[in-house]
């Protein structure tokens, strides 16, 4: 369960990005006098796109901190793999590509890299 600050403290980031999002819309719709509807559909898909993106990653990383995979078994020997730190990652997903920190796991002996799946988000490795 996430800490009350935690959650605080991702509400705050959301919500700074959806006023960026809705800023960026206005400013938009003060530039462009007679936008037709396909340049209006164009800004929103667009905006709703970003913002849906860092909603993910939001939840993404914090289900990798609330559930850190363990040292998987290397997939050609079995041998527990050596944890190697964070990389970022860029899936594409249902709300687009979207960027954050993963898990990184190596075989020494047989130089395999592996990104685990997250148990929660269903993320490919």
């Amino acid at each position: 369960m996430q800490t009350r600050s935690a959650r605080e403290r991702m509400r705050a980031r959301l919500m700074k990005r959806a006023e960026d999002v809705v800023d960026r819309l206005l400013d938009w719709s003060e530039d462009t006098p007679e936008p037709t509807l396909t340049q209006i559909e164009g800004i929103v898909l667009e905006l709703r796109e970003e913002l849906s993106e860092e909603m993910a990653r939001e939840v993404i990383e914090a289900q990798e901190r609330k559930q850190p995979a363990v040292g998987p078994g290397c997939p050609k020997c079995g041998q527990e793999m050596r944890y190697k730190g964070q990389k970022r990652v860029r899936p594409q997903s249902w709300v687009g590509k979207v960027a954050f920190e993963r898990g990184s796991y190596y075989c020494e002996k047989c130089g395999v890299g592996f990104f685990p799946p997250g148990r929660t988000t269903g993320a490919e490795g």
